[in-house]
């Protein structure tokens, strides 16, 4: 039986850094940028790296901000505001 091929959103859902991990990912980031020793191209590639991951991290926030709920006074649940 031949294996299944996996879409490249099968594969980007397994490539997904969680939020926790890009925030690491984005200090590590800061920090290479700090390097007064880094080089403009360098410079620059790691900065749209990590726009791009604040981006994805913003998105994430937001779609988790939408599902928290909070527990009213009478008991019910209604949208964290």
């Amino acid at each position: 039986m031949a294996a299944k091929k996996k879409t490249a959103e099968e594969k980007n859902t397994e490539n997904k850094l969680t939020i926790e991990e890009s925030f690491e990912k984005l200090e590590e980031i800061i920090e290479k940028l700090s390097d007064s020793d880094i080089s403009l191209s360098d410079s620059f590639e790691l900065y749209s790296r990590g726009m791009k991951m604040v981006k994805e991290c913003s998105s994430e926030l937001d779609i988790v901000e939408k599902k928290v709920m909070a527990l009213s006074d009478d008991g019910t649940l209604e949208e964290f505001e």
